[in-house]
């Protein structure tokens, strides 16, 4: 393997530059000039046909407004410091600064146009819209995080391609030989769904680990991503990779990591995300993607390790021969995704009937072509499923995002126009937790590494503390994303409100919309036997427990900036009043408490015992506010109506409030 110079780069004024040039601040000249021969570099490295043919494409279009490159280079006009700054066209592409060995090679440099050539860039307005697409592009790279990578799939650093993860593979495999004890091979297990380029990016990122001397397993197919945090206990393998975006945009992809070892299959919290960025980064910044070893020699995993996971899902639910017949009908949908093929496998081991499925939505295909969102949250995502409902009179929905680890359900409702009402995630993650205080009733949901424990994230409902008390259970609330739900100690139950579910701890730690649905059709099926419905069941929990709802507003941004002056000033100028209700309390957790680290998270609680949870979202421009109102006075009914009354005012008043 071949490394180039490493040479000083002056990176915070390379920075500046492309951040000047991001906001539309930067005069035609030489920051320009740097951005194209930086965008030739990444070309030249970049192994997919697509995105390359893409990238010249924006490059062609903004020197089709200048000189051509024969008059650039004739004229001797190519700024100097690009030849005498020292950076190489690796670090460049890496970067945003101008490559500086482009010069000495004669590639980039020679097919640069000078500074006042490109004055006509800013005022084509074909190039112009190339240009800033460049600045774009080039603006920074996609950081590796706690959530892994996760983007569009177009040319450049800040997007997800074939080159982007290529330097990702090569930085977690440099961190997996540094994290493994002298003279263990380090192991990783990769999965992929069914998105576009899933495959291609999981089969680059397999050769690259096995380059790297990492022994590395291919799932033999298109799998749910609970497969691959599965596999890495199964395994016992060090590290996992999924390449999904789970219920993302048709062109988004992302990439999803996990550690084996005393992390037991879990996603990767902080420093592991830092310190596999640096790695990542190191290896952008010294290393042409081409010249990053490759191995064919990488295993593919056995269809025993597939069948393990069905056997072990098919236990979270058993229906009884004897009770076939009160099964309830169902419909199920995949989204597109590829949730269905094992979905139904697990439901015949456990001895259900096969449902009724959404033809349309059953096999993956990457352009998601009957929904406009591929998240059976978005509005009109579930529509199809309602039809087949209501055609077959089904009496349940279940619907697995793209890559199953989520889960939405729908249940009968005369008072909608479409005769189903999807229950929140909230509601579903309520019955779910009972089910498992019940099973720890029972003895047979036990931990043997802490008290029994159910978990949610911080911001969903406290219906599940309440759960806890009632039946003398440990109860822990984390910081959202199953990161951090998974890693609690004694965990039988984690859910977050955003359709996420954990019921089988003990045989994996992720959300798994798979293990989620079986539990909850087990559990209609023995409300069934009873003569119960599910809509029956919540109202029994709001008997038991008290009735719970809750409320979420979601204020999209075009400037981030926004978000962070709402916040100040909530923190500057608290509420005393929120829809009419007193405040009583406010906690800022942006310096963590005793129970949760720091988090840019405002809780507050009104008089009569409601909780508004505020924070930025981490995945989209947006704040998201969490509501949550309950009552334990009265009858059902009663209960009902006070919640509702409450929650509609409060809603009312923080919209007022954030607008």
């Amino acid at each position: 393997m071949k490394a180039v110079n490493n040479k000083a780069v002056n990176n915070e004024a390379g920075s500046d530059a492309a951040a000047q040039s991001a906001a539309g601040k930067t005069a035609p000249g030489e920051s320009d000039v740097a951005l194209l021969a930086v965008a030739q570099a990444w070309r030249e490295q970049d192994p997919d046909d697509e995105t390359r043919a893409e990238l010249g494409a924006l490059i062609d279009d903004v020197l089709a407004s200048g000189r051509t490159s024969a008059e650039a280079a004739a004229s001797g006009t190519a700024p100097a410091e690009t030849a005498a700054s020292g950076t190489t066209s690796t670090e460049a592409a890496a970067s945003g600064t101008a490559p500086a060995d482009a010069a000495a090679s004669g590639t980039a440099a020679a097919e640069a146009p000078a500074a006042g050539s490109l004055a006509a860039a800013h005022t084509d307005s074909a190039a112009a819209q190339a240009l800033e697409t460049l600045r774009q592009r080039f603006d920074g790279r996609l950081k590796f995080g706690t959530a892994g990578l996760r983007g569009e799939i177009a040319a450049g650093p800040t997007r997800m391609n074939r080159a982007v993860v290529g330097q990702a593979a090569a930085g977690l495999a440099a961190y997996l030989v540094q994290k493994a004890q002298p003279g263990v091979t380090p192991s990783v297990v990769i999965g992929y769904d069914g998105r576009k380029n899933s495959a291609v990016f999981a089969r680059d990122s397999a050769e690259l680990m096995a380059g790297a001397g990492i022994r590395a397993v291919l799932l033999p197919r298109l799998l749910p991503t609970p497969l691959v945090a599965f596999a890495v206990r199964h395994l016992g393998v060090s590290a996992g990779i999924m390449v999904t975006a789970s219920h993302n945009p048709p062109n988004d992809n992302g990439y999803k990591v996990y550690l084996g070892g005393a992390d037991e299959g879990a996603q990767i919290v902080t420093p592991a995300d830092e310190e596999i960025e640096a790695e990542i980064v190191r290896v952008a910044t010294t290393l042409k993607v081409t010249e990053l070893p490759r191995s064919t020699h990488y295993e593919t995993a056995p269809e025993s390790l597939i069948e393990a996971y069905i056997t072990e899902t098919a236990r979270v639910g058993w229906l009884p021969p004897a009770e076939i017949g009160a099964q309830p009908r169902v419909v199920y949908t995949a989204m597109h995704g590829v949730g269905w093929h094992t979905f139904s496998r697990v439901l015949g081991a456990a001895g259900f009937i096969e449902p009724d499925v959404v033809t349309a939505q059953l096999q993956p295909d990457p352009r998601f072509p009957t929904v406009a969102f591929p998240n059976p949250e978005e509005p009109g995502a579930l529509d199809l499923a309602y039809e087949t409902a209501r055609s077959a009179g089904a009496q349940l929905i279940m619907a697995n995002d793209p890559d199953a680890d989520r889960l939405a359900i729908a249940i009968p409702d005369a008072s909608s126009a479409s005769g189903y009402r999807r229950l929140t995630g909230n509601q579903v993650g309520a019955l779910l937790g009972w089910r498992a205080a019940e099973a720890a009733a029972r003895g047979s949901a036990t931990s043997a590494d802490a008290p029994p424990t159910l978990a949610c994230s911080v911001v969903s409902s406290p219906a599940l503390a309440a759960v806890a008390a009632a039946y003398g259970l440990r109860f822990r609330e984390t910081l959202t994303g199953f990161k951090w739900v998974s890693r609690v100690p004694g965990l039988i139950f984690g859910y977050e409100e955003a359709l996420g579910y954990l019921v089988n701890p003990t045989t994996l730690r992720d959300k798994d919309g798979i293990s989620a649905a079986v539990a909850f059709l087990s559990l209609a099926s023995d409300l069934a036997v009873d003569g119960y419905t599910i809509a029956d069941q919540l109202d029994r929990f709001s008997e038991k427990f008290g009735h719970f709802d809750s409320a979420q507003i979601s204020l999209r941004v075009t400037d981030l900036a926004r978000i962070d002056e709402i916040m100040a000033s909530l923190r500057r100028t608290p509420p005393r009043l929120i829809g009419g209700l007193t405040v009583a309390s406010i906690d800022d957790l942006s310096a963590g408490s005793a129970e949760l680290p720091a988090s840019d998270i405002l809780r507050i609680r009104t008089s009569d015992g409601s909780r508004i949870m505020v924070r930025p979202s981490g995945t989209e421009p947006k704040l998201k506010v969490y509501i949550d109102v309950s009552s334990t006075e009265g009858s059902v009914k009663k209960r009902k109506k006070s919640v509702a009354t409450r929650l509609q005012a409060l809603e009312t008043g923080m919209r007022e409030l954030v607008a």
